[in-house]
């Protein structure tokens, strides 16, 4: 098993890209957790507030079989300090004012997600603190909720997904949108504290999920193409604008091809010894298959061409073929094979194993920057609370008699 760093040693990385900066997350569920985590595994000091028990995400599925815990939050939240606080208690809110705007030049930056708080307001933040950065996650621009799973069927991204025989609008599983909101928020962040260093201004920044959706559909075209077009048709695994697609092998095994350029192209038709055919189709249909347009025009019957010689060999086999001829290719899985793949020790080394308290081993991964070549260390998650008395020591300085006060009036947990 790999020792990583505790979640609970601030500071263990001197030299990391965001070392010396202290952000104050008070947020729940993907996109506000996935962008402190972003940052604190670039070095920063995230500490984490929480309602006392725990934000709604605290105990989200999926769980561990064996305690029960949370894989889903200590997965978000690896990195970070964990202060436990009874926000609802005027001492436990002015705690989480002051926190937010303690001074420092790397300090007074929030990123939230907090709904009706406005006592966590950017107005109170900075009647405090004047050079606040504030980065707010919300639902809809107008403060109405949204998550992942409705904004992507507002924007039509479902009615696009699923079989080509069927208009059924299919769920996407991942919450992509979310994902792309915790990295939109890392980014304006870090853009506030840039323009703090040179104009010492601070920062209102307020992100909508659906916003996130609606510019990703509107920076791809989509939007345009539908008010020129009309609404797309479904394509099954078919890739739209290209040619790409799947094929099954003789023994049960998929595969996925694509050729977006020239030359993966002709690589796929070299490796499936399909070349003069698909020569003599585009003279037949006066195509030009070197054009990835009319590849995708006549994505069918070429499909329909290359199909036999997957079904006449077995995934290994084409899968060899495929390599050696430089084709862009994956096999379809299932994640049981990538944890088995981890388990062999032949997984990507972005993957590594820690020991989550209150779980035991679990699979974790590093971050995906890679800082001169290196992934860098993963962490733990802290168990709830568990930083509340030391990060209100050192923050705020605190001392003993003072967090007792707090502990005998539930302000803070009485084991904090």
């Amino acid at each position: 098993m790999t020792t990583e760093i505790s979640a609970t040693e601030p500071g263990a990385r001197p030299d990391a890209p965001l070392a010396g900066l202290r952000i104050v997350e008070f947020a729940s569920y993907v996109a506000g957790p996935s962008a402190g985590m972003t940052l604190a595994q670039l070095g920063a000091e995230v500490i984490r507030i929480d309602p006392l028990g725990g934000a709604p995400d605290y105990r989200r599925q999926p769980v561990s079989r064996h305690t029960g815990e949370s894989l889903y939050w200590t997965s978000l939240n690896r990195g970070k300090r964990s202060v436990e606080l009874d926000v609802r208690s005027p001492e436990g809110r002015e705690l989480a004012l002051a926190l937010a705007t303690a001074p420092g030049a790397g300090a007074g930056i929030v990123l939230d997600n907090a709904v009706g708080r406005p006592w966590f307001s950017y107005e109170a933040l900075a009647a405090r603190r004047p050079d606040v950065i504030k980065v707010h996650i919300g639902g809809m621009p107008g403060g109405g909720p949204a998550v992942d799973y409705t904004v992507n069927t507002e924007v039509g991204v479902t009615d696009l997904t699923g079989p080509a025989d069927n208009r059924t609008p299919v769920n996407h599983v991942l919450p992509a949108w979310d994902l792309l909101a915790g990295t939109t928020a890392t980014t304006a962040l870090l853009a506030a504290l840039h323009r703090r260093d040179r104009s010492g201004a601070g920062a209102d920044l307020r992100i909508a999920l659906a916003d996130v959706a609606l510019a990703g559909v509107a920076n791809m075209g989509w939007l345009s193409e539908v008010r020129e077009r009309g609404d797309r048709p479904r394509h099954g695994n078919f890739v739209y604008g290209t040619f790409g697609t799947d094929f099954g092998t003789a023994d049960g095994g998929r595969v996925m091809v694509v050729a977006l350029t020239g030359r993966q192209w002709h690589a796929l038709c070299a490796a499936t010894g399909t070349a003069k055919v698909v020569a003599a189709l585009a003279e037949s249909l006066d195509a030009d298959f070197t054009d990835e347009a009319d590849r995708y025009a006549h994505r069918e019957t070429i499909a329909a061409v290359m199909r036999p010689w997957f079904t006449a060999r077995t995934l290994d086999e084409a899968a060899a073929a495929l390599t050696d001829a430089g084709v862009l290719w994956s096999r379809y899985r299932r994640m049981g094979e990538v944890v088995a793949d981890f388990e062999a020790g032949t997984a990507s080394p972005i993957l590594t194993e820690v020991d989550q308290p209150g779980i035991g081993p679990v699979i974790s991964a590093r971050s995906p920057i890679r800082d001169g070549g290196d992934y860098g260390d993963s962490a733990t998650a802290p168990a709830l609370g568990a930083d509340t008395a030391g990060v209100l020591a050192e923050v705020l300085g605190l001392g003993a008699d003072r967090l007792a006060e707090l502990r005998a009036t539930g302000v803070v947990p009485a084991t904090a």
